[in-house]
């Protein structure tokens, strides 16, 4: 480099978001859910549904219990949320048996911000007389920030 050449400019880096504002789940018709659960959803919860139809929506308020190293939301988390919220839709639409989560596939697409209110936008694809295959949306607000795809299998009546 010659002593006219300037130095090539920082790369670019992606602004950080603004803190979201506050958010009330309660105000806004959601109701607390697991919050006598005394296993895992207990730990990483509390979690919020609301009704719709014969389920339910389900959303968490992202706090500080669920960050990463980065300061934002720990993959697992939103891995962990994803798996329970549309187990807990196949659950109601397939008549309230017992299942388990045979496969789970979730692909980050944004990070989420501590403070955040996370909602899982679930739908039954496909059920067969074994297994129900789901999809869902993890939405904050309009904003995409996961998308996952798994498949449940009925393990009958209890």
């Amino acid at each position: 480099m010659s002593t006219t050449d300037t130095p090539a400019a920082p790369p670019a880096t992606k602004p950080k978001r603004p803190p979201p504002a506050p958010f009330d789940p309660a105000a806004h018709g959601w109701e607390p859910y697991g919050l006598d659960d005394k296993g895992f959803i207990g730990l990483v919860g509390p979690w919020w549904q609301r009704a719709r139809g014969d389920s339910f929506d389900y959303a968490f308020l992202a706090e500080d219990k669920h960050h990463n190293r980065r300061g934002v939301v720990q993959g697992g988390m939103i891995m962990t949320f994803a798996d329970r919220a549309m187990g807990m839709t196949c659950w109601h639409a397939n008549g309230r048996v017992p299942q388990a989560t045979v496969q789970l596939d979730v692909h980050f697409i944004d990070a989420v911000q501590i403070g955040e209110f996370v909602e899982c936008k679930a739908k039954v694809v496909r059920r067969t007389r074994a297994l129900v295959f789901m999809s869902g949306e993890l939405v904050v607000g309009e904003r995409v920030v996961a998308t996952a795809s798994g498949v449940w299998k009925t393990l009958g009546k209890q």
